[in-house]
């Protein structure tokens, strides 16, 4: 039964229409239901809604539902729509009219809403996580090669002298200003949700911040309405953060693809790591690299996606905010992909000292001729022409 059932079946072609994938992808929510529906039923209990044996009851089967779901084994069907309904009838079917007062006090509104900040405070501490591994990639490349001097290049064109030092610290520092970002998403999106309702309060008193409290949010999110508006806008703001976190992988990415190149051949990737070609015996292709390239433009078009999506919507609950959930999911596992690769990658990957060496050629040099001359008293114009003259 739907968690909105009335006295008529809805269409089929409807009921597949609106329902999209969600039966398929809520399988990742379905924990978060179930820790918002174990605060949500200590809430209840004690105001007086579920007695000491009803809230027991409610509890122990909705640990069930944990342990199925750990196993594979808790099912959710096209005709449930989603995880919450299918959650709510296994409490029904097994529980009776017990099962049938968990939503008491509580659309389903408000529960998808705190099953997905649950979700994504998670899931942006796996970020954090694995951007804290790719930095020690990095590091520890660095503390191999560094000291190792490369070409610095502007408009794909030698420059100054530079070193993988250099290089390597650029997306250091790069990842910890990432790392800031995924820091301050995770706090602006720890308010607690549960208890606004469809968007506009309940006429129950509810404990709020005891749920809040159990759930683990620092704060709850006040305004009701806002608790609806924001859902699509926090969405955009996680996935900003992933493409931004993109854009330094696709940029490492573009970086090596050329550098390890034989006309370069700065850096080695390890064949192993590499694909060949099904006519030309002698390639080692860099396809990782090129798909984790072009996985920016994948994730940054569901960032548009999402924006484009919630743009213009009037405020409270609209469904087209159903269609985003699929795009941050989408997003949020091709960059946790994406950065595992990367360190695995950059963990093997080598210099070649010599050909880094060979490449320091004397142009490089021009500025400090330059600034040899100044510092003799030569003006810096009439020293930059000076210095032109040799490299015409």
């Amino acid at each position: 039964m739907k968690l909105w059932q009335k006295d008529y079946s809805l269409n089929s072609e409807i009921e597949k229409f609106t329902v999209g994938n969600d039966y398929i992808i809520d399988r990742k929510l379905i924990k978060y239901d179930v820790q918002g529906s174990l605060a949500h039923a200590k809430m209840l209990n004690k105001i007086g809604i579920l007695t000491d044996s009803e809230h027991k009851k409610i509890s122990a089967a909705l640990k069930e539902i944990i342990e199925l779901d750990k196993s594979g084994k808790f099912e959710i069907k096209v005709e449930d729509e989603d995880c919450h309904t299918a959650i709510e009838n296994y409490l029904v079917k097994k529980l009776g009219n017990t099962g049938k007062k968990i939503h008491t006090a509580r659309s389903r509104n408000d529960q998808v809403l705190t099953a997905l900040r649950l979700y994504y405070k998670d899931e942006l501490k796996n970020i954090l996580e694995l951007s804290e591994n790719f930095i020690e990639s990095l590091k520890k490349f660095s503390k191999g090669y560094g000291a190792i001097k490369i070409p610095g290049y502007t408009h794909m064109r030698k420059a100054m002298p530079s070193s993988i030092c250099l290089w390597v610290g650029s997306f250091i520092e790069s990842m910890n200003d990432n790392k800031f970002l995924i820091e301050s998403t995770a706090k602006l999106i720890d308010q607690s949700p549960l208890g606004t309702g469809a968007g506009y309060g309940l006429p129950i008193k509810v404990d709020r911040k005891l749920t809040a409290a159990e759930l683990g949010f620092s704060r709850i999110q006040e305004n009701p309405i806002y608790a609806q508006n924001s859902r699509g806008k926090f969405e955009s703001i996680i996935l900003n953060l992933m493409t931004q976190l993109m854009c330094d992988l696709n940029k490492i990415s573009s970086d090596l693809i050329l550098f390890s190149m034989d006309e370069f051949g700065f850096f080695v990737l390890p064949k192993e790591f590499c694909t060949g070609s099904s006519i030309m015996p002698h390639k080692k292709n860099p396809d990782v690299l090129e798909i984790v390239r072009a996985k920016y433009s994948i994730v940054l078009g569901y960032e548009f996606q999402v924006k484009s999506m919630i743009a213009n919507l009037p405020s409270g609950y609209n469904r087209d905010l159903q269609l985003a959930k699929e795009a941050v999911m989408s997003a949020i596992d091709a960059t946790k992909d994406c950065m595992k690769i990367m360190s695995l990658l950059v963990s093997n990957l080598k210099a070649d000292k010599e050909k880094c060496e060979n490449a320091m050629t004397k142009e490089l040099f021009s500025v400090n001729e330059i600034m040899n001359l100044v510092g003799n008293g030569t003006p810096f114009r009439d020293a930059y022409k000076i210095v032109s003259k040799k490299y015409k």
